[in-house]
């Protein structure tokens, strides 16, 4: 059984001496430390130690927020390690979640995680009903079209203007991929009799 500490800053700037000293407290017997912003998923020194850990080990950390970015994020990784029989210590806040009292806390952070999912589940839902009723698209921007038939009309007169297609590109911003498609279209059209761009 091994106590695995985990120490973390948000900038190069800051020290991580203060949750050093007090994982060294704590009888660590490896440490992870990285300085990198919470909101960064990619945490490599987190991944690391969590990759580590193995059943009957604890990982220390100096304070919640030193781990996870929200409740939910939180309650993603307390389950993980709860799962992978690894114990799970915040040493500021006096929280050990192989405790009675701890597990206790962990099934109130579980609810506290739903209900904070829900919420942000409720206002993307909300937002997306909000722009739909504007008329306003979710999502990539389509090409402009002013663009796409100025990107036409070029691929049209290429020939004659000594263009190529990543001429045009260049020109106009609008991809090869839209170019191609868009020239397939108007063909389709012209066959079928119907006109413009769609």
């Amino acid at each position: 059984m091994a106590n695995i500490g985990y120490a973390r800053v948000s900038t190069k700037e800051q020290d991580l001496s203060l949750q050093i000293e007090k994982l060294q407290e704590h009888g660590i017997d490896k440490i992870f430390m990285e300085k990198e912003s919470g909101s960064n998923s990619k945490r490599k020194e987190l991944h690391k130690a969590l990759d580590y850990l193995r059943e009957g080990d604890k990982l220390i950390v100096y304070k919640i927020d030193r781990l996870a970015r929200s409740t939910f994020d939180l309650h993603k990784i307390a389950k993980e390690l709860e799962e992978r029989g690894i114990g799970l210590v915040f040493i500021k806040e006096q929280i050990d979640f192989t405790t009675s009292t701890g597990k206790l806390m962990f099934s109130l952070l579980g609810s506290i995680a739903e209900f904070e999912r829900d919420i942000i589940n409720e206002r993307t839902a909300e937002g997306r009903e909000r722009a739909k009723a504007q008329g306003k698209h979710m999502g990539r921007k389509g090409q402009d079209e002013k663009q796409v038939k100025k990107a036409l009309k070029l691929y049209e007169e290429r020939e004659e203007k000594g263009l190529s297609v990543n001429d045009i590109v260049k020109m106009t911003g609008v991809p090869r991929s839209t170019i191609y498609a868009k020239r397939k279209e108007v063909n389709i059209n012209e066959k079928t009799g119907k006109h413009g761009l769609t």
